[in-house]
């Protein structure tokens, strides 16, 4: 006997969608009920059913979310970024207590799983990790947390950093990261070698943020190829950002997809609102997998954000030009399998068999739903009712004592 049965749902087309539940797990998912009996019978009225959220891109050790509003501070150079956020982050609360106010943010959006980019450098250590790991198991019920080693401010400029990364991968960090090669370390081969030979011996992946302009990026995108298959790393790699793609030619990014394509690197892009962005459909009818996640989220870097992983996928359409429901369903996708599978999750999707965690919706169809980046929304986890954003009781009163702290 089944525990649940979810009736009158309807799919991502707008077909009838039932979903029969047993022991947190799918049991039956089809146009038509199942015929076996189950303990309750719950009828969904005709809600949307989405999978639940993949954010594969997130820095949760900057974000201010759970802290106070800091208006955001201009710079001109990367060093006096970085200089200002150090400045910011040292008085703001414990990395902990943020970083467990964004996940479960996230978690109340619908994300059931992300990729989580954290400092690890000669300057910080390990404390950002550490603090991270500590986040991550406090949380480890609402959302599956895979962890970059991530060198902030570089690694062959920073001496000491490849020891700290390699470190990081013993910690349990499962993904091994860089950043732009040529135009921050100066050394592209060099910092290719500590970051590929850190992955090989561990056995771990790799994500390198690549801002690179043009031509120094697509260079940077065949070696990072060349790299992967010369170790079989095929699909274990993704490139971020890969700005330098939205600065070229057609011809230049498909050549490029189909050196990607062959090696199994995967592209993540946020569609940022001030940078050119890597060609989502290009790059996909080429064969790369292209996969999408908030980065930051209100912190030193920008403003914006909030953690809902449907606001990312509209945001991706909107600077895509994306108007039809084909397209906007790739945008879905980017949030949703794509980011999945570059993180390797087993059990996730709407399948018999895999955790019974989906989000439901007020809307005809997926591409409605991301079109309008609907808030309002109900999370079911383990084919129970979890929750969902939370609701704005404003009371003036509190509201004014909240601001003057």
């Amino acid at each position: 006997m089944n525990d649940r049965e979810f009736i009158n749902a309807i799919d991502a087309d707008g077909l009838p969608l039932h979903i029969a539940v047993k022991n947190g797990r799918i049991s039956h998912i089809g146009a038509q009920p199942t015929l076996e009996a189950a303990r309750e019978t719950i009828d969904l009225e005709g809600l949307l059913v989405l999978p639940g959220f993949v954010d594969g891109h997130i820095h949760l050790d900057k974000s201010f979310v759970g802290d106070r509003w800091r208006p955001h501070q201009p710079v001109a150079t990367l060093r006096e970024r970085l200089a200002v956020e150090k400045r910011e982050l040292a008085s703001a609360p414990p990395i902990v207590e943020r970083a467990q106010a964004l996940i479960r943010q996230a978690a109340s959006f619908g994300t059931v799983a992300m990729r989580c980019h954290v400092d690890v450098d000669a300057t910080t250590g390990l404390d950002n990790l550490r603090a991270i790991l500590e986040a991550r198991e406090a949380c480890k019920d609402l959302v599956d947390i895979e962890l970059v080693a991530f060198p902030q401010a570089g690694v062959v400029t920073c001496p000491g950093t490849a020891e700290v990364m390699e470190a990081a991968v013993r910690e349990g960090v499962q993904v091994v990261g860089g950043i732009d090669p040529t135009t921050l370390d100066g050394d592209a081969e060099a910092q290719l070698d500590i970051v590929f030979g850190i992955a090989d011996r561990h056995g771990v992946k790799v994500d390198i943020h690549l801002h690179e302009p043009g031509d120094i990026c697509i260079a940077q995108l065949e070696r990072i190829a060349a790299r992967t298959q010369a170790l079989g790393m095929q699909s274990l790699v993704a490139v971020s950002h890969a700005y330098g793609l939205g600065d070229v030619t057609d011809s230049v990014v498909d050549r490029t997809a189909q050196v990607l394509a062959k090696a199994g690197v995967s592209i993540m892009t946020n569609a940022p609102g001030e940078h050119a962005f890597p060609p989502v459909l290009r790059l996909r009818a080429g064969g790369v997998r292209v996969f999408t996640g908030n980065d930051n989220i209100q912190d030193a870097w920008w403003p914006y954000g909030n953690g809902d992983m449907l606001q990312r996928a509209m945001l991706v359409s909107y600077r895509s030009g994306f108007n039809t429901d084909e397209e906007l369903r790739v945008a879905l996708h980017m949030a949703t399998e794509a980011s999945a599978g570059v993180m390797g999750r087993q059990d996730y999707g709407l399948k018999v068999g895999n955790e019974a965690s989906f989000v439901l919706f007020k809307a005809p169809n997926a591409a409605a739903a991301v079109a309008a980046a609907l808030h309002e929304r109900v999370i079911v986890r383990r084919g129970a009712f979890w929750g969902g954003p939370a609701v704005l009781q404003l009371k003036a009163a509190q509201f004014a004592h909240e601001l003057r702290r």
